[in-house]
């Protein structure tokens, strides 16, 4: 498994980005939005991309912090959402808390969003109980 994450990983399109919050499915499990969109087109991977509101954390070192520790659980985590399926998708992460969450907090969370975004299509339709 490679765990690196390139930039060609990353969603940093401003055409991409613009159809992910337009058209894009999302779902919510705290401390993170969700928002994801399977592309048609033949992208060679899936792309991320990472964020943290400056209303609910205000300083620049603390988003830094939660957007380190997000990359960090994604990157090693990447690998649970390789599935069957050639579709590539777009997603964000959007971090939603106000409070500083550690890494031990922040990767439980990322496998659980990530095996929810590998499972099939009528499954991410449904509303998360958790």
């Amino acid at each position: 498994m490679d765990y690196r994450l390139p930039k060609n990983e990353r969603l940093h399109s401003k055409k991409l980005i613009k159809e992910l919050f337009d058209k894009g499915s999302s779902f919510f499990l705290y401390p993170f939005k969700v928002l994801y969109l399977s592309l048609e087109d033949d992208s060679e991977t899936n792309q991320v991309l990472f964020s943290v509101s400056k209303r609910k954390i205000k300083k620049a070192v603390g988003r830094n912090y939660i957007k380190r520790r997000m990359r960090e659980a994604y990157r090693l985590n990447k690998s649970l959402l390789l599935d069957g399926e050639n579709k590539k998708k777009l997603i964000a992460f959007v971090y939603v808390s106000s409070e500083r969450e550690s890494f031990q907090a922040i990767e439980p969370k990322m496998k659980k969003i990530l095996k929810r975004l590998a499972a099939p299509r009528e499954k991410n339709s449904k509303r998360d109980e958790e």
